[in-house]
């Protein structure tokens, strides 16, 4: 039986150490919501410990009581499934233009649409805002959805994957006289699959969070999203309800976390396969 050099083992244990330090930075402040969200204003600043003392579920009950919260976390879900199909369909389709297809100019336009990635959302806010104005769509999913109906980041991650799909599938296909559309849902997708459910739970993620763009579109509380019900809770006249606020961190967290727990080897693949072809 071999045996690692004491050496060896100490140097890997050495740089467990600071990834450790980095998990724990990730992990104690949802816990930390997860606790608080348990507990009463009053033992909190009350000097109780956060393990000490008694829980409750009465933060959950007054965001109930307060908030038509079911539907506020229908509304974040629509917007997320919405974003999130429209944004994989136009990525796919692009990707695929951009591989398996020949047409003028093909090279420029994949460079300037790549980037639109490092162009700040503050840059097309404005412009955004005004189409939605004139197109009368405030306080509508509508509204938060029609000016994010594409990604670059997409296009660019699937780009990637398809790049290392064989072009004599594509030729054989060609031979074989099948449609574009049909040899992308029959061998494209099938083979893209991981990269494909990995972009979209980004896109879902990014989605749920989102709080700028529809902080300016929606106005009524039955139309709002779960990072816009959270600020009722935090006001600079009022104060703070802490505990009621990480309760409702805690609900807006649970399906974006329980999704990449699920999926996140998909999604590390994904980004680890994206840079090795330019």
């Amino acid at each position: 039986m071999r045996t690692r050099p004491t050496g060896r083992l100490s140097a890997q244990s050495l740089w467990h150490l600071p990834l450790s330090l980095l998990v724990a930075a990730a992990i104690v402040p949802i816990l930390f919501a997860l606790v608080c969200s348990f507990k009463s204003l009053q033992s909190i600043y009350g000097g109780e410990g956060l393990l000490s003392g008694g829980f409750t579920v009465q933060n959950y009950l007054d965001i109930a009581a307060r908030l038509p919260i079911v539907q506020i976390t229908l509304n974040t879900l629509t917007v997320a499934v919405i974003v999130t199909v429209c944004k994989l369909l136009t990525s796919i389709l692009a990707a695929y233009a951009f591989v398996f297809t020949s047409f003028p100019g093909k090279t420029a336009l994949y460079f300037v649409m790549i980037s639109t990635i490092f162009i700040p959302f503050t840059v097309t806010m404005i412009p955004n805002y005004i189409t939605v104005s004139r197109l009368d769509l405030f306080d509508q999913v509508l509204g938060i959805v029609l000016p994010q109906l594409a990604d670059a980041t997409g296009i660019f991650l699937l780009r990637q994957t398809m790049r290392s799909i064989p072009k004599a599938l594509i030729e054989i296909s060609e031979l074989d006289d099948i449609g574009r559309m049909r040899t992308l849902w029959n061998i494209i997708l099938p083979i893209c699959r991981p990269s494909i459910v990995a972009t979209g739970i980004i896109f879902f993620i990014n989605s749920w969070n989102e709080y700028v763009w529809p902080t300016l579109i929606l106005r009524s509380k039955e139309n709002y999203t779960l990072s816009l019900a959270m600020q009722l809770f935090s006001s600079s006249e009022a104060g703070t309800e802490f505990t009621t606020v990480m309760a409702m961190a805690v609900i807006s967290m649970l399906i974006p976390v329980t999704l990449y727990l699920i999926f996140q080897r998909y999604i590390m693949s994904t980004f680890a396969s994206s840079g090795i072809k330019g």
